[in-house]
């Protein structure tokens, strides 16, 4: 590679990792998976090693990732918490251990698992807890004491402490609480954390420390950062000493080869499955604290220590059959069911082949020996076949519809195969599912089960049929007693209420979602002028396409729409809209961009006070933005806006045009 590509890719690397640290450990929302982070974090140090001119003081491998919210007080550390430096191979964890004995003598090293958690400080005075706080930037992080004085196994008091402790640990969610908080989530009609990392990032930085005790979170202690008055020679020390203080501290090996090291690697890794919680590798570190002292740090990382990451858990099976389920839309989404195999700690046998197109590219036949992973160790994926049988045949997804017997076709472009037959049963359950969920009619109580014991019992079969149900014949239905037949029916009744917008989305028209639904009522304010508007008018909106806009008028053209959305009406569904009060035109056609924590307003606030003066908020900023306002801690966005020239003011500049 030359030096002007080196460059290139330096830059490529450098915004990509930003921008995926960001999402990760700011917004606890990742669209990558850690081990294309780690790569990619990899490829990046290997480049500025071979050119250390493109080694700037900025870059990722020389920060630590992650920001203070400002939703808490901010907290500066004592002693940094610095992250580690990630190896992924073996070769790699022996060239750290021939480092670290061409610098110190007879080293030995302590291996314990890598918890995939948020790392947390804990102080304490006179064996009182008085801070907790997260990592954030290795400097400063968020005090969020209240939520971890709410995880059982952290100690409030000590007992025989000394004056002054700090320790270091990893909150986690274990697996069991995961499972919980999702089924909760996903019956509210919610979007469950993606894993549990995320799920624990996110709980612990609730407003509600009434929220956080509800995740069942966990912790393991596994550092000392500061203690006063005893001296404590080896790591091993300092953990069996906290751990007599009443810590819940990780399990450790000691070593002194990097086979033993190698050997506890592999046996950790043979565990994973078999812990109630997750790891991602595995960290190794020098034992003795003078020789610590001696081999000294990075700006990033400490030189006397790394952390093997675990690659993606990948296992063959045997393909048995491949199922076809029927979405809302009609959209039919082939799915693999082979032999059950054990990923991540949970048992698997199925997952999506997404589409046509993916099948053929991957060649996949039924009786195929198919490679499968979890994506983030949470979403099962199949990556290839291995090897087909002597006498398979490619797979095509049918040509008519496994639930209804329609036939089946592609809708323009898309790869997708759909059925439409509107009276397709698999469509119509979706779609009352999704009728009642949280982000539509929010009908408390009304789920999946229960719609399906609805069907089956030939009690609905639209979402209209919802509103001519009884408490009778709630109660022949198994599971129902008076007082939930008589709840459910109240959250039917008060469903009719939800404002147009709401109604709307929960009518589930093909790629319209709550955003433009609201949009839609916007610009129409009536579902009579929205039933008679044109396509192209609806194309003239802000925020809309053409595909879209033709997919709503050509909905609200369908006689069976038609008649589902007069039945709402008859049964006492409201559909009415109260557009939001316009104070003036002066941001007409301008798009503001809020970055950062506003002094005094909350970004709804800001959003709200904006749109009332006939502008529009976008989340990202773009050559068409008209203006950024920025608070404390802003990030990215104000970079950006600083770059491509755009308008930058504060909170009391924004005021001050809305004549507040």
């Amino acid at each position: 590679m030359t030096h002007e590509e080196a460059a290139v890719r330096v830059k490529e690397l450098t915004e990509e990792l930003l921008r995926m640290a960001h999402e990760y450990y700011d917004l606890d929302a990742p669209s990558a998976e850690d081990y294309e982070y780690d790569q990619k974090m990899h490829e990046l140090r290997d480049l500025e090693a071979q050119f250390p001119d493109l080694l700037e003081p900025d870059s990722p491998t020389q920060r630590v990732q992650g920001v203070a919210s400002g939703k808490f007080e901010k907290v500066t550390h004592t002693v940094q918490m610095a992250s580690l430096q990630d190896v992924f191979s073996f070769a790699e964890v022996e060239a750290f251990v021939q480092r670290v004995r061409e610098a110190v003598s007879e080293p030995v090293f302590t291996v314990e698992p890598k918890i995939d958690g948020l790392s947390v400080s804990l102080e304490y005075e006179n064996g009182v807890l008085t801070v907790g706080s997260t990592r954030g930037d290795g400097y400063v992080g968020e005090n969020v004491t209240a939520n971890l004085k709410t995880i059982r196994s952290i100690p409030l008091k000590l007992k025989d402490a000394p004056s002054l402790l700090e320790v270091r640990g990893e909150v986690y969610m274990p697996r069991a609480s995961f499972e919980r908080l999702s089924a909760q989530q996903e019956a509210a009609g919610e979007e469950p954390f993606k894993n549990p990392r995320n799920a624990a990032a996110g709980s612990l930085r609730q407003k509600d420390s009434a929220v956080t005790a509800a995740r069942r979170l966990d912790i393991w202690v596994f550092n000392l950062q500061r203690i006063e008055g005893e001296t404590l020679t080896t790591h091993a020390q300092t953990i069996d000493r906290i751990g007599a203080l009443g810590f819940p501290v990780i399990p450790y090996a000691l070593c002194s080869t990097a086979d033993e090291i190698r050997a506890e690697i592999e046996r950790i890794g043979d565990s994973r499955g078999s812990l109630p919680y997750d790891i991602d590798g595995v960290v190794i570190k020098v034992n003795d604290l003078a020789q610590r002292e001696q081999l000294g740090a990075t700006a990033k990382y400490p030189k006397w220590a790394v952390a093997y990451k675990f690659p993606p858990e990948e296992k063959v099976t045997k393909l048995r059959s491949i199922e076809i389920q029927v979405g809302r839309t009609g959209a039919l989404t082939p799915v693999a069911v082979f032999d059950a195999i054990s990923l991540a700690g949970t048992s698997v046998s199925r997952a999506s082949l997404h589409n046509q197109q993916f099948i053929a590219e991957k060649d996949i036949r039924v009786g195929d020996m198919i490679r499968v992973r979890k994506a983030g160790d949470i979403i099962p994926e199949v990556l290839a076949s291995e090897s087909h049988e002597a006498d398979s045949e490619p797979y095509r997804i049918p040509e008519r519809c496994p639930v209804c017997g329609g036939p089946v076709d592609r809708d323009g472009d898309e790869a997708a195969l759909r059925c439409f037959n509107p009276a397709c049963p698999a469509q119509i359950f979706r779609s009352i599912v999704h009728f009642a969920s949280k982000n539509a009619m929010n009908i408390d109580g009304l789920g999946p089960a229960i719609v399906q014991q609805l069907l089956d019992e030939k009690l609905i079969g639209t979402p209209a049929d919802l509103y001519t149900l009884t408490k009778a014949q709630l109660l022949t239905l198994e599971g129902f007693k008076e007082k939930s037949a008589e709840n459910l029916l109240t959250a039917i009744e008060n469903s009719k209420s939800q404002p147009l917008d709401r109604v709307i989305a929960a009518l589930g028209i093909r790629n319209i979602g709550q955003a433009t639904a609201t949009l839609l009522c916007d610009r129409f304010g009536s579902l009579d002028a929205i039933r008679s508007a044109k396509a192209e008018d609806i194309a003239a909106i802000d925020g809309f396409g053409e595909v879209m806009a033709e997919s709503v008028a050509q909905t609200f053209a369908r006689a069976d729409f038609a008649a589902l959305v007069d039945t709402l009406l008859e049964r006492g569904v409201k559909m009415e809209y109260a557009a939001k009060a316009v104070a003036s035109d002066r941001f007409a056609g301008m798009t503001f961009v809020l970055t950062g924590t506003l002094p005094t307003m909350k970004r709804d606030e800001a959003k709200a006070l904006i749109e009332s003066h006939g502008g529009k908020v976008s989340g990202s900023v773009s050559k068409k933005t008209s203006v950024v306002v920025a608070g404390e801690d802003a990030g990215s966005k104000l970079t950006k806006a600083e770059e491509l020239g755009v308008e930058i003011i504060d909170e009391a500049e924004l005021l001050r045009r809305c004549g507040e």
